[in-house]
C-alpha cells in the first residue's frame, strides 16, 4: 500500500441522509463513532489472505487470523446481542502447489473460539462468470478444477440472531411448480424424511440454499462509467451488490444499523441506503472513496415500492456432474497426480532424441 495513501485517524469523507463515509482505519473508525451493542449487522468482504499480493493491500493467508484479531473483538463489542456478522471470503491456495490454505477455516474458528461468535450458518457465494483460475492447475495441468466458490461465514454474539428467510424468497423451480399442479402424494422417503401433505401447499415462492448465485459480471454499471468519466482506477475486488442485499434484507429492518469496515467502493452502504437502513462505512484508501462517491450520485433505479434495485434477473442451473461424461476413452490419469506438465511427461514417455550422425 502506498504511504501516501495511508491514513491512520478517522475523518468524515461523504454523508447521505442515512449513512457515513469515513476514511481512515476501521478500527479507530469504528472505536471512535460506535458505542457498544449500536449495531445490528456487520457485512464486509475483508482483504483475503491471498498468496500474491493485491493492489488492495491483502495480509499474507499465513499472518491472517493475527491480523484479524482485532477486530473480531472489536465486531464482538459493537453488535447488539440480536446482531449478525456476515463475513464474505475467499480461499488460497499453497503457493507452487495444487493445495488449498485452511486460513478462512482457522478464522472462523478464532472468532467462534476466542471471540465468542457463534456460527450461525455457513453459506456459499458461487460466481457462475468466473474465470477457470488458478490456471497452472486448472487450465494447464487440467488436475484441479476452477475455484468459483466464496465462503460466507453468518456468525452471531448469541445463538439467536433476528433473521427471517421471508425475505429472501426465492421463485420456485419447473419441477416444483410441476408438483404443485400435478399433486404429490405424501409418504416417507427411503431417507426417512416424512413429507407430509402440506409439502405440496403453494406458498408462492421457496426458501433458498445457502448456495447463493450471482455472475459478477459489472462491466458497465453506473459504477464503472463513472469512474472511467472521471479518470479513477475502479476498486479491483467489489462484490456484488447482491450479495449484501441477501443479507441485509433477512437480517435487518428499516433504520437499523449496517457497517462495512471494509469497504472498498462502499457497495454495502449503497444498498444500505437503498433499503432504508442507517449505515456507517470505513475505507483506508482515498483513491477507492474517490470512485465510491459516484454510487451516491446515481439516478434512481429502484422500485419505489418493494426498494428492489431494477434489474434483469439470472438464475443459474448448476449441473450434473456427469453432464459432459463420454464414457471410457480418455487417456489414464498422470501417475504423478500432475507433478510434471503433460508436455514433459510425453517426452519421458517418448525417451531420449536420438542424435544426428
Amino acid at each position: 500500500m502506498p504511504a501516501s495513501e495511508e491514513i491512520t485517524n478517522s475523518t468524515l469523507y461523504h454523508e447521505t441522509k442515512l449513512g457515513r463515509v469515513y476514511l481512515g482505519d476501521s478500527l479507530c473508525t469504528l472505536t471512535e463513532r460506535l458505542t457498544p451493542r449500536s449495531v445490528d449487522l456487520i457485512v464486509t468482504s475483508p482483504p483475503f489472505g491471498l498468496v500474491r499480493k493485491k493492489d488492495y493491500g491483502n495480509v499474507d493467508s499465513s499472518e491472517y487470523v493475527e491480523w484479524f484479531r482485532s477486530f473480531g473483538k472489536l465486531f464482538h463489542r459493537i453488535l447488539k446481542p440480536s446482531g449478525s456478522l456476515v463475513i464474505d471470503i475467499g480461499g488460497a491456495w499453497i503457493p507452487g502447489q495444487p493445495t488449498r490454505s485452511l486460513y478462512h477455516f482457522e478464522l472462523l474458528l478464532m472468532l467462534c473460539r476466542e471471540c465468542k461468535f457463534h456460527l450461525a450458518q455457513e453459506l456459499f457465494w458461487w460466481n457462475p462468470a468466473k474465470l477457470p483460475t488458478p490456471a497452472e492447475w486448472v487450465t494447464v495441468r487440467r488436475i484441479r478444477v476452477k475455484d468459483a466458490i466464496n465462503c460466507v461465514w453468518w456468525l452471531s454474539p448469541t445463538p439467536w440472531p433476528k433473521a427471517s428467510n421471508r425475505r429472501v424468497l426465492a421463485p420456485y423451480s419447473d419441477a416444483m411448480r410441476g408438483l404443485l399442479k400435478n399433486g404429490y402424494r405424501a409418504k416417507l422417503r427411503p431417507s426417512g424424511h416424512d413429507i407430509s401433505d402440506k409439502f405440496a401447499v403453494n406458498n408462492g415462492a421457496a426458501i433458498p440454499p445457502n448456495l447463493i448465485a450471482v455472475a459478477h459480471t459489472e462491466s458497465n454499471s453506473y459504477y464503472q462509467r463513472y469512474c472511467k468519466e472521471q479518470g479513477i482506477k475502479p476498486h479491483p475486488a467489489r462484490f456484488p451488490a447482491e450479495l449484501p442485499e441477501f443479507f441485509i434484507r433477512m437480517l435487518t429492518d428499516p433504520r437499523d444499523l449496517v457497517v462495512d469496515p471494509f469497504a472498498g467502493s462502499c457497495v454495502t452502504g449503497e444498498v444500505a441506503e437503498r433499503l432504508g437502513r442507517r449505515w456507517l462505512c470505513a475505507e483506508l484508501r482515498e483513491d477507492y472513496l474517490k470512485g465510491a462517491v459516484g454510487r451516491f450520485k446515481r439516478p434512481p433505479d429502484v422500485d419505489s415500492k418493494s426498494g428492489k434495485k431494477a434489474s434483469n434477473d439470472a438464475f443459474y442451473k448448476v449441473f450434473h456432474p456427469s453432464a459432459c461424461w463420454n464414457g471410457n476413452g480418455e487417456p489414464p490419469l498422470p501417475r504423478d497426480g500432475g507433478k510434471t506438465r503433460a508436455r514433459a511427461r510425453k517426452r519421458a514417455a517418448r525417451g531420449p532424441k536420438a542424435k544426428e550422425p
